[in-house]
């Protein structure tokens, strides 16, 4: 028997066996991890740069120029409403208003007399012994007694008030700042800077700004930015140093038209202040909680990115099968919420989907989630 024959056997079953064995490769499932998808409640924060005002800042600024005669706070210190802040040089509105009133007695002795003249004359005038040309001159000369009587009254008014604001108060409760200006300045109602700024911080406002788009999906949850500002949950205050601020506020305002340059919109959270440990000016972050009820949550590394759209692995008949899906903008850098392209009871690949490629075969026993 020659051997020719027999080498070309075995040669073809070795061929034929190669190509099973690779087809039998192409076919075998790749174990991933795999996810059913259910429902759930997510909470994501999102934080916002913020910078912090009082409740309430003033700028004292002097009404009366003159000489800074008395500094009666130390900078920084706590002052009520009321309270008298500075006091500057009161010699000559004392002596305004020293001849203010002094004016104001002459005119009511002007007035007193011009009332006994009109009196007289009036008897006179019955009597006959005056004409009344006479009596309407004792009546026009009360009525101009009487005028320059409340001029004086009005210029003592002025006076008296042009003195009061020679002892200058703080219009609210609050903190005081630096102050810029030391005993002997002279100072004005014109001057640059304020003489001191006093911060009403018992609660404190935290301006922040928010996208277009962020505020839209605030609105498409709630139902309208009324109802967001009405049903939001309570938000909390990133501090410069990181720290978490103790105290818990809320939003109360938001800004009626959006910035053209920017695209955001201004929004303003409240927070009560008791031990004062924010400040007028500080910085910090503002942390909202947005709650999805009912939502698709699933890994972020069970997704990847294509020309600007995210799809995730369905396994469908036990193979990947590419699907696009659409996500909320918020995440909290581990997870994503779909909004759409996957059900309830779909099987995803929950990891590596960036290295899978279409129709691969997917060991379903995997373990899953």
């Amino acid at each position: 028997m020659s051997k020719t024959p027999f080498f070309i056997l075995i040669a073809s079953m070795l061929v034929i066996s190669s190509c099973n064995d690779k087809k039998t490769g192409d076919t075998t499932p790749v174990d991933y991890p795999i996810e059913v998808i259910d429902t759930t409640h997510q909470t994501l924060n999102t934080n916002y740069a913020a910078t912090v005002t009082g409740c309430q800042t003033v700028e004292i600024r002097p009404q009366v120029d003159g000489m800074l005669t008395k500094i009666c706070i130390r900078e920084g210190d706590a002052v009520r409403k009321g309270q008298v802040l500075f006091e500057i040089d009161a010699a000559q509105f004392q002596s305004a208003y020293d001849i203010a009133e002094a004016n104001v007695n002459s005119a009511e002795a002007a007035v007193s007399t011009a009332q006994l003249v009109l009196d007289s004359n009036q008897e006179l005038y019955k009597e006959k012994v005056i004409s009344d040309f006479e009596l309407n001159t004792a009546k026009n000369e009360l009525s101009e007694a009487k005028a320059k009587l409340r001029l004086a009254n009005a210029e003592l008014e002025k006076a008296a008030t042009n003195l009061s604001y020679t002892k200058v108060k703080s219009p609210v409760n609050g903190v005081a700042s630096m102050i810029p200006y030391r005993v002997g300045a002279l100072v004005g109602s014109n001057i640059t800077e304020p003489l001191v700024i006093v911060s009403d911080d018992g609660d404190i406002f935290a301006y922040f700004s928010m996208a277009e788009t962020q505020m839209l999906e605030m609105v498409r949850q709630y139902g309208s930015m009324k109802d967001a500002l009405g049903n939001m949950p309570e938000v909390e205050f990133q501090m410069s140093n990181g720290e978490i601020y103790p105290v818990k506020g809320h939003i109360d305002a938001v800004s009626g038209t959006i910035n053209n340059s920017t695209g955001a919109i201004s929004f303003r959270a409240v927070f009560p202040n008791p031990d004062r440990l924010l400040r007028d000016g500080a910085t910090g972050a503002v942390i909202i909680p947005v709650v999805y009820n009912n939502c698709i949550v699933i890994p972020q590394s069970a997704t990847y990115e294509l020309q600007d759209k995210v799809f995730a692995y369905k396994v469908v008949n036990g193979k990947a099968n590419s699907t696009e899906i659409k996500i909320v903008p918020n995440n909290n850098g581990r997870e994503y919420i779909v909004s759409a392209g996957l059900e309830i009871g779909d099987t995803i690949v929950s990891e590596g989907a960036g290295l899978l490629k279409e129709g691969t075969v997917i060991n379903t026993k995997s373990k899953s989630k």
